[in-house]
């Protein structure tokens, strides 16, 4: 279902607003091995469940440990983000639909000028 786009600044920024927090990256479930001499589950090779966020910093890949308590708050962040993104991208085609929309309607209003049978080039040559 699409949803008609609104061009109105305050509408605008409480649908942003709404979308708090908003990220950009991707998280990733990884496995990785302890610092623990004789660990159980690094013995028997599954590891520890970690989270890692990756984001871009100054045009370059950075990652970043995240919390096991901390990952469904990011997550959330990464999908509000996309739909954050979405917003933007559908505000410039419907300030262009909006634009066109008014200019039409503000010369269906406006009466159109008499023909006066000769053109502009005919009262040149004219003269």
């Amino acid at each position: 279902m699409k949803t008609k786009i609104v061009l109105s600044r305050k509408i605008f920024l409480a649908k942003v607003a709404a979308l708090w927090p908003a990220l950009k990256g991707s998280l990733s479930q990884v496995r990785k091995p302890c610092i623990r001499p004789g660990c159980p589950a690094c013995a028997s090779g599954q590891k520890h469940s970690a989270y890692m966020l990756s984001f871009t910093q100054d045009g370059c890949r950075r990652c970043m440990y995240v919390p096991d308590a901390l990952a469904p708050l990011i997550y959330r962040g990464l999908r509000n983000g996309r739909s954050v993104e979405q917003l933007l991208c559908d505000m410039g085609p419907a300030l262009i639909r909006d634009h066109r929309q008014k200019r039409a309607s503000a010369t269906e209003d406006r009466p159109k000028p008499a023909k006066s049978g000769t053109s502009n080039k005919k009262r040149r040559a004219k003269n």
